[in-house]
């Protein structure tokens, strides 16, 4: 618990979310190899602003495991662990505003443009000068119900980063604009609380909720170099685990944005001594994070990036498998065959077994042969298509040539002297 609040202030510094899932107080800076961005909007929309673009909940994407031994369905995500997701350990809020945004449209503030997260004051705060700042540990009650009524989460004090996707996007861009001891209601559709995917067994896909919030205090977070061992290495997992959920939900730009803010954690610097158990523990966490890191930037086809983390990964780990399996997949989808061939045999000698690394590793190869076909035929083309180019032939290929040319010499001599001997004669008479 206590490195919850610890840290929170640099992680917010870091990572320039303002979305998320709820769980409490993690916090961490975000910034470690590889920024999320491809066509999709930042981590976090702010305020007043158009909505984060939703990510394709259809695509598939590999599953996370439990355990790093097990590798059957190729690297997925390690150490998943059940994220229950946004407001998992910590609630939301609220019941639902019946009609509310009907009856009295002039009181609802359209936090987004978009008419998707609505936010409305139900008892007035303390000024606008005592709105929470970015990089804050806030606090908070919540309470959040479905469209029927039903209540899926209530928690008296949830405390969270504000802005580090700590907690459900709805929560954390709303709680921006209350002020300190404000009750709001906040009505937000599924693309900001729990998708498409929902949260089994209370939440159903595609569920909007309402959020019933009240601010009750925010302070600055805790230096992150004064936490302990045991502080940051629970604070770094939360962070990872956050990135986890993330990344289930096919929400890859949040969940880079998680794996960066747990590197930032790992690696911010320290005034407290760790002992090589912590000192261990951290590198294992870091390992993980750089590996999901890299497991979502294949995902948005950022190879230079995806590449970046699992070559750190291997500079600590030389035979991390999964490492080694995905920097092999990048480089074949750069069209590196040649280099990614021996790195995915290396891979399949560390576990023989892995039908994934056989199937991909056969795949590449075939690809490989067809290349070297294509630039064979290429290089021919380029050269005129001389033919089969055996000895035997060439030699028979300049005996009909040798003729032609004596024969033309023969008649250009024969063509001279006739020319010159109608210029005699013509000079004669």
């Amino acid at each position: 618990m206590g490195a919850r609040g610890r840290g929170q202030r640099t992680q917010s510094r870091y990572s320039p979310c303002s979305a998320t899932m709820a769980s409490s107080g993690d916090e961490t800076s975000s910034g470690s190899p590889g920024q999320a961005g491809t066509g999709t909007e930042s981590p976090c929309p702010e305020p007043a602003v158009a909505g984060t673009a939703q990510l394709d909940s259809a695509e598939d994407f590999e599953v996370l495991e439990e355990d790093e031994d097990d590798l059957s369905e190729l690297p997925p995500l390690e150490d998943m662990g059940r994220a229950r997701g946004p407001l998992q350990e910590d609630s939301q809020s609220s019941e639902q505003g019946p009609g509310g945004a009907a009856d009295d449209p002039q009181e609802w503030l359209d936090v987004l443009g978009s008419g998707l997260l609505k936010k409305k004051t139900l008892m007035p705060g303390q000024g606008v000068e005592s709105r929470p700042r970015k990089g804050q540990e806030v606090t908070v009650r919540l309470r959040a119900t479905l469209e029927d009524g039903s209540v899926v989460e209530e928690n008296p004090r949830l405390t969270f980063t504000l802005g580090d996707c700590d907690v459900l996007q709805a929560l954390d861009l709303c709680v921006q604009l209350m002020e300190m001891g404000e009750t709001a209601l906040i009505m937000s559709d599924a693309k900001y609380c729990y998708g498409a995917q929902g949260r089994s067994p209370d939440i159903p896909p595609n569920a909007a909720l309402t959020l019933e919030v009240e601010l009750l205090e925010a302070q600055d977070a805790p230096d992150l170099e004064l936490l302990s061992g045991k502080e940051k290495i629970g604070l770094a997992n939360r962070k990872r685990e956050r990135g986890n959920f993330y990344y289930q939900q096919a929400d890859y730009v949040l969940a880079i944005n998680s794996y960066d803010i747990a590197l930032k954690v790992i690696s911010s610097s320290s005034k407290v001594d760790f002992t090589p158990d912590e000192e261990a523990e951290l590198l294992d966490v870091k390992v993980k994070c750089l590996n999901n890191l890299a497991a979502s930037q294949l995902k948005l086809d950022h190879y230079e990036a995806a590449l970046k983390s699992c070559n750190l990964v291997l500079e600590h780990q030389p035979g991390n498998i999964k490492a080694l399996f995905r920097k092999g997949k990048v480089l074949a989808q750069q069209g590196e065959y040649r280099e990614a061939i021996p790195i995915l045999k290396a891979a399949l000698k560390l576990e023989p077994s892995n039908k994934t690394i056989h199937a991909e590793l056969s795949k590449l190869v075939k690809k490989h042969a067809d290349q070297k076909t294509v630039e064979t035929e290429m290089y021919r083309k380029m050269l005129g298509n001389p033919g089969t180019g055996s000895a035997p032939v060439k030699c028979k290929d300049k005996l009909p040539w040798s003729i032609p040319w004596k024969w033309l010499f023969g008649a250009t001599a024969i063509a001279l002297g006739g020319v010159a001997l109608s210029v005699v004669i013509a000079a004669r008479n």
